[in-house]
């Protein structure tokens, strides 16, 4: 899960993919993290806003620290999704030829559609933080299906 600065977007998706994993019975066979194409917050833990929203939804993120994206994130992952195009675009440029096909927008695996993004929170309030998870959780649950049709894969 890639966003900006890997504090609030991507670590919500990471929290959120964890648990549903997990009630999925799926947590063993898929290896999950979060980074920000930029080094802004790196040790940093998640957002105060972006914790307290999803602890609201069952959702703990606090034990997570933000990262940025290494070299080596692009051989150690099958995929790498983007928030929204501007992190798909960064991602883009720094990622070898072979392993461009590894990379995707998170919204690309939502049931529901409606949103090619997930937007940055800030600009919403606490709605925004609120629709950042109804979008995760929407994303997510495409995410485990497609995982679920594709055994051996991580």
């Amino acid at each position: 899960m890639v966003c900006m600065g890997n504090i609030c977007r991507s670590p919500t998706a990471e929290g959120v993919l964890r648990a549903r994993l997990a009630a999925a019975g799926m947590a063993d066979r898929v290896r999950i993290d979060s980074a920000g194409t930029h080094a802004y917050h790196v040790g940093e833990p998640p957002d105060e806003r972006s914790q307290a929203h999803a602890a609201r939804r069952g959702y703990d993120l606090s034990t997570q620290r933000a990262r940025a994206v290494h070299d080596d994130d692009f051989e150690r992952f099958d995929l790498l999704l983007a928030m929204d195009w501007d992190n798909l675009a960064l991602l883009q440029e720094r990622c070898p030829p072979a392993a461009q096909r590894k990379l995707k927008r998170l919204m690309e695996f939502s049931r529901e559609g409606g949103s090619e993004v997930v937007p940055d929170p800030y600009y919403g309030g606490a709605a925004g933080f609120d629709q950042v998870l109804d979008l995760v959780e929407a994303a997510c649950d495409g995410l485990i299906e497609h995982l679920a049709r594709t055994p051996g894969r991580e």
